[in-house]
């Protein structure tokens, strides 16, 4: 039997070298696309604002399953246009490509956003809960979610919408790796925005086997929250951080890290998604950022 076919697109970012790992593990032969460029086996250097490229790579691989990862996603990326060109415009050509050419096609998994939700007052949120975006990242996730459902009877998709996650690789710009930085190099002090934010944190490694599983079960046409279902404020997660590495460090609240539409209290709810593939155990937030801290470059 001829090994099953992944392809990812924005295989080098951070969530796609866990995807593609824990891909590789379950026996698919993976395959990936991303714009910087790469010796790696199997990479495809496109943007997926290029039709042509996107099709031929298409019909190079012939996957039997797609995950969607590329996308613009830092909320504080300067360049607005980016969201909609490359969330929106970038999935549809995506999904046209493979439309036209991927024959022996399962699954294909487009990651949205929780962000979608914005400001909800729900408490958890489930997939039921109506949107309510409040920045151009999470407008342009939800427009890409609409889009994608105009090709439900051409392709086999599935839509998640993972909330926080963090790991080791993750970039800086990100709140948690900025936190881990500051207390890896022993800094007298960091400097952050509202500290009454309150998130609901997965590990990485737990996303990528959510995915993977999703992937076996093919819960095509419906749109799935990727949670734990806790919640950590920003002050516990200094708080921890102090207590694993018994350093202590100053916070200076920055009016210039303070967003108007900070969106305040983000908790998912979990059960469709513990319907879809059972209970899969989440990594204890303090365990995930002793790991970030041991390991972390």
């Amino acid at each position: 039997m001829n090994q099953r076919r992944a392809l990812i697109t924005g295989i080098s970012g951070f969530t796609g070298k866990y995807v593609s790992a824990e891909l590789e593990k379950a026996g698919y032969k993976v395959y990936g696309t991303g714009v910087a460029a790469s010796d790696a086996a199997d990479y495809f250097q496109l943007d997926l604002l290029d039709k042509a490229s996107l099709s031929d790579v298409v019909r190079k691989v012939e996957p039997n399953v797609v995950v969607h990862l590329a996308a613009v996603a830092f909320v504080g990326h300067g360049h607005v246009d980016d969201f909609y060109r490359v969330n929106l415009i970038g999935t549809r050509h995506l999904l046209e490509a493979l439309a036209e050419h991927a024959k022996t096609l399962d699954a294909i998994l487009l990651v949205s956003s929780a962000n979608v939700y914005g400001n909800s007052a729900e408490d958890p949120i489930s997939e039921n809960t109506p949107p309510n975006p409040a920045n151009d990242y999470a407008v342009s996730k939800l427009a890409m979610e609409h889009m994608a459902r105009l090709w439900c009877d051409r392709l086999p998709l599935f839509i998640v919408r993972p909330f926080n996650y963090t790991g080791v690789g993750q970039s800086e710009n990100f709140l948690l790796p900025k936190i881990i930085a500051h207390f890896r190099q022993q800094l007298p002090f960091i400097e952050l925005g509202n500290l009454d934010v309150w998130r609901d944190f997965s590990d990485v490694r737990t996303v990528a086997r959510i995915y993977r599983s999703l992937l076996e079960v093919k819960p095509i046409g419906q749109t799935i929250n990727v949670c734990s279902g806790i919640v950590h404020s920003l002050r516990e997660i200094i708080a921890m951080a102090e207590e694993i590495t018994g350093h202590k460090i100053e916070v200076r609240v920055s009016p210039h890290l303070l967003r108007a539409n900070e969106v305040k209290h983000l908790r998912g709810d979990a059960a469709q998604l513990h319907t879809l593939i059972g209970n899969i155990q989440s990594t204890p937030l303090k365990d995930t950022l002793r790991w970030m801290l041991a390991e972390s470059v």
